[in-house]
């Protein structure tokens, strides 16, 4: 006798299966990535130098990322492309790849410290100020929501120390009055499409204390010296979620 029970469990697992192969082919991938050599421009807003330190000398973290949170990840390097092509269908003009096909950046400190940027618009239908820096990020609802509340610089100082970093790098670099002109920060709500905009201007203490952080950070590498850490026990909640919580206070 035919046995349809047998086909119907099999069919049953499949949806658990699907997302195991997909997520471990992810994990493997991750894995598979040479670490940087350079300590990220973009990360310089974040408050915690010794974790900035952590990723710079390669650090093994705590724990890896899983499959689920590589694909969000992922979404948001997609959501760039997406937007850009957006924005050139509304009638915005915009830099992404230099003359080398690469896309546009920096570095300093000898190569040290480098940055890479969404896009440099040149001319857009909403009257701004051009040329100017564009940042976009894919951001979930609670992100969204306070983001577009009170703004890039409170709710998301990690972003508004990314976009004060690579203006006047970008201006240098570019010959482009980067400065002078706010820079567009954009952001789409990963669960409903809404989206955010931001007219960002530079800020030139911002700038400095993210370039001072850098600095900092290679000359403590170099003195062989590990930061100190800015907050008192590994209870306090930026430490629960940090990634090295336990090579900072135990390793």
């Amino acid at each position: 006798m035919i046995d349809f029970n047998h086909g119907a469990q099999k069919g049953a697992s499949i949806n658990q299966r699907f997302s195991e192969i997909i997520n471990a082919a992810m994990e493997r991938e991750s894995q598979a990535q040479p670490s940087r050599n350079y300590l990220g421009a973009s990360r310089l807003g974040e408050e915690c130098a010794r974790m900035l330190q952590y990723e710079f000398m390669g650090t093994p973290k705590d724990r890896q990322f899983k499959g689920e949170t590589l694909r969000i990840f992922e979404r948001g390097h997609t959501g760039e492309a997406n937007m850009i092509q957006r924005l050139r269908l509304s009638g915005f003009e915009i830099v992404t790849e230099g003359k080398d096909g690469r896309q546009l950046g920096f570095e300093t400190a000898g190569g040290r410290i480098k940055g890479h940027t969404d896009g440099i618009i040149t001319a857009t239908p909403l009257g701004m100020k051009v040329p100017c820096i564009w940042e976009h990020k894919v951001l979930g609802n609670k992100a969204w929501t306070a983001v577009s509340k009170n703004g890039v610089r409170s709710e998301k100082p990690v972003y508004a120390g990314q976009i004060a970093t690579y203006q006047p790098y970008l201006e240098v670099k570019y010959d482009l009055p980067l400065t002078e002109n706010p820079a567009l920060f954009t952001a789409e709500n990963a669960d409903n499409g809404k989206l955010y905009a931001e007219l960002v201007p530079f800020s030139p203490s911002l700038s400095q204390e993210c370039t001072d952080k850098g600095v900092q950070i290679i000359q403590a590498v170099d003195a062989g010296e590990i930061l100190p850490r800015p907050y008192a026990s590994p209870d306090f909640y930026r430490c629960k979620f940090c990634d090295f919580q336990e090579v900072c206070w135990n390793g």
